[in-house]
């Protein structure tokens, strides 16, 4: 994560299609995979079935430059997957590009991975001194080593093996020879969604990469469930049960698209209840304002549906005084104070006439290292806004997270040094507040079953 980055990272996106008959499952994977781009930029590919064998491409770069080919001809298929990444663990490099195909003693074997396996380095060594060679450095491969060297003779069987040594994060499609293969870790960490219409059969990190296929009836892949799809049907079993589940509350509050479901939750109308309490939090300060002189504006886009809630339960108006360039890219690594201002500028720009003279509830996301927002809350000021009260959808981030998502180190994290307060005359702001865990809870219809260990350090299992 570089100096520059606002706020959180994505992790990544998968998306497995079995179709009993033949169809174009590359240009179907095409168009779900593009559904899925917001959760990685950094490459896409595809591993799909061609007269018994399978074919991957896969190349670094955006679903729409790396896989726009397969939208100029037929590819006659009846399985595939496909992936887009964020290098949360392991770098930015081809070979760690995804699908991860190899054909190896269980025979042809493609598999996307979403999620980080925290013990892999443990599993790594040993296998390593054991004289394994690893081509990547994603924890991607180490789970295909595993499997071939099982001594299950039954592939489910040495999958399953496979699968009950892994801790950590993992919501996974693969395909094995004539099978689509779904795994989602005991704890749930990261989301899957299995649907069906007709005689095709789609499992996707988001409900959204479902919906553009026009699968409407859909459920979540169970945490600890192993789906297989084959020309027998559909059958399911059990990984391993956890009493405790690790749910990441950050898909509902910034990863997830806001029309997606995510957990059995709609992600649009978490994200407004966020912005309701927030709104809830700043009683106080309202009631001592000019209604008036008061807005709401969110930070585009992770912003927007938490400051849609936000003004609902204020009743104060919702503006876009902040517009947001689409062609800047993900972010750019500048070196002096006065090119990371001008890349903002770049991306983010006020809108005078709409803030000019107003007490403004500048709603986001997160607040991770503070180096944007202070330049951000600067542009707005220089703009002519009166007073700027910056409020967040999250609570304080103290802690690393272990299971996808690329969080900097503690002492790299703001609000581990400074009080709200501090942040606010560090930023600039008048007042910084962010939502509190017990309400955040609040906003979600089984609080238990959540993570929130980058809050309070609390996780649903042991780091190592």
């Amino acid at each position: 994560m570089n100096n520059q980055q606002k706020s959180l990272i994505h992790h990544c996106g998968v998306v497995g299609i079995f179709s009993e008959g033949k169809s174009n499952i590359p240009e179907k994977l095409f168009y779900s995979l593009f559904s899925l781009q917001h959760r990685g930029q950094e490459s896409a590919g595809i591993a799909y079935d061609r007269d018994g064998s399978l074919v991957t491409y896969k190349d670094l770069g955006m679903v729409s430059d790396v896989l726009s080919r397969y939208l100029d001809m037929n590819r006659m298929s009846h399985l595939g997957i496909g992936h887009v990444r964020y290098s949360t663990h392991g770098g930015n490099r081809l070979e760690n590009a995804q699908p991860i195909h190899v054909t190896c003693n269980r025979g042809d074997i493609a598999l996307a991975h979403n999620g980080n396996i925290s013990n892999a380095e443990e599993l790594k060594e040993k296998l390593t001194h054991e004289g394994t060679i690893f081509q990547t450095t994603s924890d991607t491969e180490l789970i295909l080593h595993l499997l071939a060297r099982s001594r299950q003779e039954v592939f489910q069987e040495a999958l399953l093996e496979t699968l009950r040594k892994l801790e950590g994060a993992y919501s996974m499609v693969m395909a094995h020879e004539d099978t689509l293969i779904a795994m989602r870790d005991p704890h749930g960490f990261r989301p899957l969604y299995i649907g069906r219409k007709g005689s095709t059969t789609a499992i996707a990190s988001e409900s959204c990469a479902l919906e553009i296929l026009d699968i409407t009836d859909y459920r979540m892949v169970k945490p600890g469930e192993l789906i297989i799809v084959d020309k027998r049907g559909l059958r399911s079993t059990i990984i391993r049960e956890e009493k405790r589940k690790g749910q990441c509350i950050f898909e509902l509050i910034y990863f997830a698209r806001p029309d997606s479901m995510i957990f059995d939750e709609s992600v649009y109308q978490a994200r407004k209840k966020m912005g309701a309490a927030l709104a809830a939090e700043d009683k106080d300060i309202i009631a001592a304002k000019n209604p008036d002189d008061c807005i709401v504006v969110p930070v585009p886009t992770s912003g927007n549906t938490a400051a849609l809630g936000y003004a609902h339960a204020s009743g104060l108006p919702y503006e876009q005084g902040l517009t947001r360039n689409h062609y800047t890219g993900r972010s750019f690594i500048m070196p002096t104070t006065a090119q990371r201002e001008l890349v903002v500028k770049m991306k983010l720009h006020p809108v005078r006439e709409v803030i000019k003279d107003k007490c403004i509830f500048l709603v986001d996301d997160s607040l991770v290292r503070g180096t944007t927002s202070k330049i951000l809350v600067s542009l707005l000021k220089e703009a002519g806004a009166k007073e700027i009260h910056l409020r967040l959808s999250a609570p304080e981030i103290k802690n690393p997270c272990f299971f996808g998502i690329d969080v900097p180190t503690s002492s790299e994290l703001i609000s581990n040094t400074l009080s709200p307060e501090e942040i606010a005359q560090t930023i600039g702001a008048d007042s910084v507040r962010f939502i509190p865990i017990e309400k955040l809870k609040e906003c979600v219809s089984e609080p238990d079953s959540y993570c929130v260990g980058c809050f309070n350090g609390e996780y649903p299992f042991p780091i190592k």
